[in-house]
């Protein structure tokens, strides 16, 4: 019988170990915990029930690519399969990983922002009003001889 398939949401708990094999293949581990949560109809309100600690352990690229993309306390998302049951801990062994974009951004390689996304914004400063007693010339504004005509009373 194959083992069963499961989607976990968690929270990475601690550092990710990765180690290498004799072949050099890499496999990570790390722990997770999830927290799920249950309506109270009573209280109007969801409550946190007993966390659910697992054991996850990644091979090749996903263990290397988990290793240098997980820390601690960062929320993810895994599939795997249940490989174990030991000391109140459910062991996975991770087929998929992905970090939950609920409550942070990620970036890519390729989406990274530019250098110009972190410079400090400075507003423009703020036009001034023309002089009322000067009209602009040039175009769009009156013609040269219209300032001696007013001024002259257009006689």
């Amino acid at each position: 019988m194959a083992p069963s398939v499961t989607h976990v949401t968690g929270t990475v708990a601690g550092g990710v170990e990765v180690r290498f094999t004799q072949d050099g293949i890499a496999v990570c581990r790390f722990r997770l915990t999830e927290t799920p949560t249950q309506w109270d109809a009573a209280a109007q309100t969801w409550r946190d029930l007993d966390p659910i600690p697992y054991i996850c352990t990644a091979w090749r690229d996903l263990a290397s690519n988990a290793a240098e993309s997980l820390v601690d306390g960062v929320n993810v998302l895994v599939k795997g399969r249940i490989t174990g049951v030991k000391d109140d801990s459910l062991y996975l062994s991770i087929d998929d990983l992905g970090i939950s974009l609920r409550r942070r951004i990620a970036y890519t390689e390729i989406s990274l922002p530019s250098p110009i996304a972190a410079r400090r914004y400075t507003a423009p400063p703020a036009p001034q009003p023309a002089a009322a007693s000067r009209p602009a010339t040039g175009p769009g504004g009156p013609p040269a001889w219209w300032e001696q005509k007013r001024s002259a009373n257009w006689s």
